[in-house]
């Protein structure tokens, strides 16, 4: 959840540049008779090309009982088919100089490889196998879950920032699956059995329920072509979406306090907040991440300017906000106290800056500064052509659509002072906020966990 975390999956807000400044390439678009959709961008500039597949099933899709059932599945889904058994997918695509990888999200499973464009057929042979013939063998179940279960306890039950986040979810939502980790609860982990993968899989991984991401040196008339050779066989199946969760509206402020072994204390203050999804209004979101680049925009933002060098109430702090989430999100602040610094002088420290935002307009200069740093990411992840399949995919797989590429800077830019301030009047309330404090107790010997306060842009 940090802004240098994880592929993190993303800079969803580093979109398409304006025409003024450079044009990016035609997305070409086209859904195969068992539909599966698939985007393509040329992009000429070395003999790559980059192969994505994103699903439409993640941890939010998980009923009580099976919950980190989806990314349990994405570890399977690299232990063989009838025809590629074992770890043969990873070992043909190295021997073949690519490199490939997955992640579940809470809205979605995606899996992805770069190769030379010349391989990309192999690419696209590796996927529709798995699509639909993985073996899901009992014994590779069972240690996979041992694997998962011992990854949850080193990134989560022995990280307490990190654990401090999965509470503060949980008491965050009451019904929203946003309430659950990704990667589960221990006692599913433990408990989920091979028929219950078997169901997940045979319903959700299905060519129309995903969408294939191509990105790179490629043509796109021979791209569909291999598209309909290797995944045009493939049955869809009988989707059931789940029935959308509407999460029950908060009546106040609400706290939790978590005591596990830590140096350093650690503070979350969330608050509910819409989405591109679930806005009443549609420029709401497009403010709410223009109020995050003047909290936590780098060295200029204010978190940095007011509390870290500032008062000096903050050893680290920041904030984050997915606007591309399929449900309603949180806007977050959390943050370190400084050596000598109470949790309580940090929190007050952060419900000031959002005080300022409901009771004063931004500057013109301030919100300059923010639509600048859109374009100045947007410049530079277009170098990616990963990062080029990853926006496309999350639109599309979010249900919002890749057209929406087209004019996020725009939408950005008509964001005014006035808009900023509203929102922070609307949805930065105290009776829409959930805190949770991380009040450490002694290590005992265990080896404490770096600080990771800085929120990010993060899809979490």
């Amino acid at each position: 959840m940090l802004k240098n975390c994880v592929v993190a999956l993303v800079l969803w807000f580093a979109v398409t540049r304006p025409v003024t400044v450079l044009a990016a390439a035609p997305v070409h678009e086209f859904t195969l008779d068992n539909g599966l959709k698939v985007l393509i961008r040329e992009d000429h500039r070395a003999p790559v090309a980059v192969s994505q597949i994103w699903y439409k099933v993640g941890s939010s899709y998980e009923p009580n009982g099976l919950t980190g059932i989806s990314h349990l599945l994405e570890h399977l889904m690299f232990k063989g088919t009838p025809n590629v058994p074992g770890s043969e997918f990873s070992r043909l695509i190295a021997v073949n100089g690519g490199d490939e990888n997955a992640f579940t999200s809470r809205d979605y499973t995606a899996y992805f490889q770069t190769l030379e464009k010349e391989r990309l057929e192999l690419s696209f042979r590796l996927e529709a196998d798995r699509m639909r013939s993985l073996l899901l063998k009992p014994e590779d179940v069972v240690k996979e879950a041992q694997v998962v279960a011992e990854e949850r306890r080193l990134r989560t039950e022995d990280q307490p920032e990190a654990l401090t986040q999965e509470r503060f979810q949980a008491a965050a939502y009451l019904i929203s699956p946003y309430r659950n980790p990704i990667i589960g609860w221990m006692q599913d982990i433990q408990s989920i059995r091979p028929d219950d993968l078997k169901r997940w899989y045979q319903q959700w991984y299905a060519p129309n329920n995903a969408t294939l991401v191509v990105v790179g040196d490629v043509d796109p008339v021979k791209v569909r072509e291999l598209a309909e050779k290797h995944f045009g066989p493939l049955p869809p199946s009988a989707l059931t979406r789940p029935k959308p969760v509407a999460e029950i509206p908060q009546l106040g402020e609400q706290r939790i306090i978590v005591k596990t072994p830590a140096e350093v204390p650690y503070v979350v203050l969330g608050y509910k907040a819409p989405t591109l999804k679930t806005a009443a209004e549609e420029w709401e979101p497009y403010a709410l991440d223009v109020l995050d680049g003047i909290l936590d925009g780098g060295s200029s933002g204010r978190i940095s300017r007011h509390l870290i060098r500032g008062s000096q109430v903050a050893a680290a702090a920041g904030t984050g906000y997915n606007p591309t989430a399929r449900l309603e999100e949180l806007f977050m602040l959390a943050g370190n106290p400084a050596p000598g610094r109470t949790s309580a002088e940090l929190e007050k420290a952060l419900k000031d800056e959002v005080a300022q935002l409901r009771e004063e307009l931004i500057s013109p200069e301030e919100l300059s500064r923010v639509v600048a740093q859109v374009v100045a990411t947007d410049v530079y992840q277009q170098d990616s052509l990963f990062y080029q399949g990853m926006r496309l995919g999350i639109l599309e797989t979010a249900g919002l659509g890749w057209r929406r590429l087209d004019d996020y800077v725009q939408r950005i830019q008509a964001v005014t002072p006035e808009q900023v301030r509203e929102v922070a009047r609307k949805y930065l309330t105290d009776d829409r906020l959930t805190v949770a404090v991380l009040e450490p107790l002694p290590l005992d010997g265990r080896r404490p966990a770096m600080p990771n306060a800085a929120m990010g842009h993060a899809i979490r």
